[in-house]
């Protein structure tokens, strides 16, 4: 008799990148900050959110853009109506219970001037941001 080798028969998951590992952080910091912020500043309007992360759904939102923030601003733009955003951000993110954040910027800009007003207002109104800068 003769014993067939049963080496072979098993086949390994081939990883597409074999060199690239997953760290513990990387695999939990979704669920350890489950909230991240997002401001958005253009030449006419503020907005920022509150999104969850891990179900992608938005938590709190605010904007100058919006009817009932828009009567009462004297510009859209501005220093104060970052800074009333972030106000009516912490608002809206305390009804939703969500009381921590992390903010990352995005590439193009740079933590100062309107978004430092925006998420210092957050700070300034109870909600705690951890912001990571590279």
């Amino acid at each position: 008799m003769i014993q067939a080798d049963h080496t072979h028969t098993k086949k390994r998951k081939k990883s597409k990148n074999p060199d690239k590992h997953v760290s513990f952080k990387q695999r939990t910091v979704a669920y350890m900050e489950p909230f991240t912020l997002d401001v958005f500043i253009s030449k006419r309007f503020v907005s920022a959110s509150l999104t969850h992360r891990v179900t992608c759904k938005q938590v709190a939102v605010a904007g100058t853009n919006s009817k009932d923030v828009k009567a009462v601003l004297r510009s859209r733009c501005d220093i104060p109506a970052c800074m009333s955003i972030g106000r009516i951000l912490s608002e809206r993110a305390k009804e939703a219970d969500v009381y921590t954040a992390s903010y990352t910027p995005r590439d193009q800009d740079k933590f100062e001037g309107k978004i430092r007003a925006v998420v210092q207002s957050l700070i300034d109104n109870g909600i705690d941001v951890k912001i990571y800068l590279d």
